[in-house]
């Protein structure tokens, strides 16, 4: 199982969840790429989000820079907006990131969480899917092809029109990221895309049902069942024990959680939330090593087999150094002990 970080780019100081100044946010972000590669992980992302408070508007320009500072780690986006996006320039942007990285690009598209892009770009919401579902294709279109003959209702066509520059991959792969529509998870497996499945809360248990349409999906579609990858996005933080993690956790988690519920009418995150949340079938894989190892494993068994987990971690507020700590830890004995 490929083990991974996926970061936000947010700017949080770790003293009191307070912005810090964004040289020194994007330095620091890029310290971490750099010593996640160095502890081994497998994978590193960076979302997409066009809001205060966030540095990632421009993924693929931080995976650029993180590129030329690492060796071996995968370099994707998580999401990227693509219903907002024009699929030419991500396939450029992507294809641009893979030769700079020497074949190590990838990219997660998604209809993101937040709809901040919409009137940013002049884009209807009403074409939420409309739009995703269209961009996709003609993505998926200039991955496969060098020249492209296509139209569709939101972009003007292309008639042989060759698109610049070609990655090092054959094909850079392409996950489909995931909440909770099953509409997208069919439209995946339809695809034989990768799936990534992003569980912030609840059991995970109960996607199950959600990665079978998928599978279900893909089967009928003429794919393999070693084609239709999953991978899990979880929110998580480890340290050198459960009590510690959850020490250094819970406050920004807290914070963070109760003002984004206030945007989409969740209750404040109490602490006998969280606690449910922990759990052995509980979203947050927030311990020591050994049990967060143990609940990945869980997670695994009960979406049946999973790929790859990436750790979401910038989002309470924790001080550079103990996210340092943490990515070394994960990859340095959690990744181990789940792949012993």
């Amino acid at each position: 199982m490929e083990i991974g970080i996926d970061s936000f780019a947010a700017m949080f100081s770790g003293e009191a969840v307070t912005a810090i100044d964004d040289v020194d946010a994007m330095a620091q972000l890029l310290e971490r790429i750099e010593h996640a590669d160095y502890s081994g992980l497998d994978v590193f992302g960076i979302g997409e989000h066009h809001r205060k408070g966030f540095l990632d508007s421009a993924p693929s320009m931080i995976l650029a820079a993180a590129a030329s500072r690492t060796k071996k780690i995968r370099l994707t986006s998580a999401v990227t907006v693509l219903s907002a996006a024009d699929p030419v320039r991500v396939f450029q942007n992507f294809a641009t990131l893979d030769l700079i990285s020497q074949g190590r690009a990838e990219m997660v598209v998604g209809r993101g969480s937040f709809t901040d892009a919409f009137p940013l770009f002049g884009l209807n919401l009403q074409d939420y899917d409309k739009l995703f579902s269209e961009k996709l294709d003609l993505l998926l279109k200039i991955r496969d092809n060098e020249f492209i003959t296509w139209s569709g209702k939101f972009r003007p066509a292309l008639q042989n029109q060759p698109v610049y520059p070609r990655p090092l991959q054959e094909k850079i792969p392409i996950w489909l990221g995931v909440g909770g529509t099953p509409e997208s998870f069919i439209r995946a497996g339809m695809l034989g895309l990768p799936l990534m499945v992003a569980v912030i809360g609840g059991e995970t248990h109960r996607f199950r049902p959600l990665v079978d349409l998928y599978r279900e999906a893909g089967k009928r579609a003429g794919f393999k069942p070693e084609e239709l990858q999953v991978g899990l996005h979880s929110l998580g933080y480890v340290s050198d024990s459960t009590e510690v993690a959850i020490e250094e956790f819970f406050p920004g988690y807290s914070e963070s959680f109760t003002k984004i519920g206030k945007e989409r009418g969740w209750p404040p995150m109490t602490r006998a939330r969280f606690e449910s949340q922990m759990g052995p079938e509980g979203a947050l894989l927030v311990g020591g090593p050994e049990e967060v190892a143990e609940k990945i494993l869980r997670h695994s068994e009960a979406l049946g087999g999973i790929s790859r987990l990436t750790f979401q971690m910038d989002n309470a507020g924790i001080s550079h150094e103990k996210l340092m700590k943490s990515i070394e830890i994960i990859g340095q004995k959690v990744s181990p002990l789940v792949n012993k």
